[in-house]
């Protein structure tokens, strides 16, 4: 019953989102629904978006609202399509330095700590890879879909499963040496936690609301913190997943959950340092003493990092799927579900620029590096913008 419960959510939420192909298509239809995506209105772009390269990876995203997203490492980038391929591009030029099929179904990527990249596969199967040729240099089987990207500190691995489990395993040859249980919910967010690895520590989400820290060596448990709780009378109601990536910066760890908070918790003592209501499972971001977390009902939120409350707040995204915000030189960016990349001005919020990046939406989180941002939309296209003011 917990898992038929379970893929019911994800059906209703992969359904909505099939269900929005036009912005035309979609208002027609939906003029008295509260719930429905607003419609985009003009804006006054004073920023240039200039498209430097594209390259094409598999078949994107796939079927499974997976997040997959691209990992960089120096000068190259790498990212993985659902369908199995794995690329590497370097990132200034656009050229593809290498690529494999893996000819499997992956789930969870891109991990990437120095010259090695981390998988993980819908059944289960973690795959580490050389990254200077795609190489497998071992595999090794889990209990449950990965659905964020392994981590690793050249020591341990960590991989995180839909079912609950954080599991470390060695570096070196893939063995288990720990798993840690979480008590999973009836009713779930598709989709985990981004582990975060610093020295011999692991700080991993999880959907019952909860912010834990552990011995990387040992899977010992440092603290146990909470983002969330359980409210309502319903299962629906009751969902507090805390999913997407989290923000360390020096000694502070900001983590967001569903139908819950932001929060700023200190790293030594789990202690939380301040929250607000928040209701997100795309994770968070930092910018210009800000914490940019996407409400579920669109609206982009930039809360102050010393916790005095929010600093601005842009709604006029309303119920279009935002993905993780992604702030980029003075600007911070966000994707929605027909594609559009929206530029708005980290100082107060207005927008600044919009383009299409495809039709098939932007979930996965974008990166930003030297003031360029790349994108990996859904339909598989990996996408490198420079932004700049239209005075430059």
């Amino acid at each position: 019953m917990r898992q038929i419960s379970r893929y019911l959510l994800l059906f209703t939420m992969m359904f909505s989102i099939a269900g929005c192909s036009t912005i035309s298509g979609w208002f027609d239809s939906d003029d008295d629904d509260p719930m429905a995506p607003m419609a985009l209105s003009d804006i006054t772009e004073t920023v240039k978006i200039k498209e430097l390269w594209s390259v094409g990876v598999g078949d994107g995203q796939g079927d499974g609202f997976y997040r997959l997203q691209p990992a960089i490492s120096g000068e190259v980038i790498y990212a993985a399509s659902a369908d199995g391929e794995v690329v590497a591009v370097d990132r200034k030029r656009g050229k593809t330095l290498w690529e494999v099929d893996l000819d499997l179904s992956l789930s969870g990527g891109v991990g990437v700590y120095k010259d090695v990249l981390l998988l993980g596969s819908s059944e289960g199967l973690v795959l580490k890879l050389d990254a200077n040729t795609g190489e497998q240099l071992w595999t090794t089987m889990l209990t449950g879909e990965i659905l964020s990207p392994p981590q690793a500190n050249g020591k341990v691995v960590v991989a995180q499963t839909y079912n609950g489990k954080l599991q470390g395993l060695d570096f070196a040859t893939g063995q288990l040496l720990w798993t840690y249980n979480s008590k999973v919910p009836v009713l779930t967010i598709r989709g985990t936690s981004v582990p975060i690895m610093e020295n011999n520590r692991v700080y991993a989400g999880f959907a019952n609301g909860r912010v834990m820290a552990f011995d990387a060596q040992t899977g010992s448990i440092v603290w146990d913190g909470r983002v969330a709780i359980p409210q309502g009378r319903s299962e629906i109601e009751r969902i507090v997943d805390v999913d997407g990536t989290m923000e360390l910066a020096g000694n502070e760890l900001y983590a967001v959950s569903y139908q819950g908070s932001v929060v700023a918790i200190d790293v030594e003592s789990g202690r939380k340092i301040w929250q607000q209501k928040a209701s997100s499972f795309s994770g968070v971001s930092l910018g210009f003493g800000n914490v940019y977390a996407a409400d579920e009902d669109g609206t982009l939120n930039a809360f102050m990092r010393n916790g005095e409350g929010v600093r601005w707040s842009q709604g006029a995204l309303g119920y279009r799927q935002l993905s993780r915000p992604t702030p980029v030189g003075s600007y911070v960016t966000v994707g929605d579900f027909e594609g559009y990349l929206h530029v708005l001005s980290q100082v107060d919020g207005d927008f600044v620029g919009r383009v299409r990046v495809d039709s098939d939406g932007v979930r996965a989180d974008m990166l930003s590096e030297d003031g360029i941002l790349y994108v990996f939309a859904n339909d598989g296209e990996l996408v490198a913008y420079e932004i700049t003011a239209k005075n430059e």
